[in-house]
């Protein structure tokens, strides 16, 4: 999954999980982004606000280390119309369903999945497992890489249009317009 490019910037929503505690039977976790969190989500998501962001998340263990994470993010961001330059807000929901992997694994997999791209006639695979770094895994990064996947980097206003000026071209104004000139004087003589 990717995301913008936030250089020395801190994740703006954490809520890690300890991968050695989830239980066998999973656990669920419903986050709310607080008003500093939305704030720095608005500034590294490059929209003008973020009214509000939640997310709804089961996580569950598979085998092989592996673990499951799947729900909802809800969001509603400010943003400026492309068209008007006017103010609109956006309602976002983005399903989530990632697979996470020991960091070893994860690399492992993602190099075969790399080598089997060579071979013109693969089948489409599958997107390689996250990898699990420091047996943490952060659901509000996820949460807030959901999000930014999903906010409409053209956003526009309800029932705006762009409309470009068309100005008919005069016949005679064009590239070979002095070639032509020259052509037609030679003609004449």
């Amino acid at each position: 999954m990717s995301r913008p490019a936030t250089g020395s910037q801190p994740d703006p929503w954490r809520a890690p999980v300890i991968v050695a505690q989830i239980p066998d039977t999973g656990l669920h976790r419903k986050l709310e982004a607080s008003a500093g969190e939305r704030q720095a989500i608005a500034e590294v998501g490059g929209v003008r606000e973020v009214l509000f962001a939640s997310a709804d998340l089961d996580v569950v263990p598979r085998s092989g280390g592996r673990v499951q994470v799947t729900g909802t993010v809800r969001a509603r961001v400010g943003q400026i119309c492309v068209v008007t330059l006017d103010p609109i807000e956006s309602e976002i929901e983005e399903e989530i369903d990632l697979m996470f992997a020991p960091e070893p694994e994860a690399r492992r997999l993602a190099d075969l999945i790399e080598e089997g791209e060579d071979d013109s006639e693969a089948p489409e695979v599958a997107d390689p497992p996250e990898a699990i770094v420091g047996g943490i895994i952060d659901l509000g990064r996820v949460a807030t890489d959901a999000l930014f996947l999903a906010i409409d980097p053209y956003p526009r206003k309800e029932g705006a249009v762009f409309e470009a000026d068309v100005t008919a071209l005069d016949p005679e104004d064009h590239p070979f317009a002095a070639l032509k000139a020259l052509q037609d004087k030679k003609k004449g003589q």
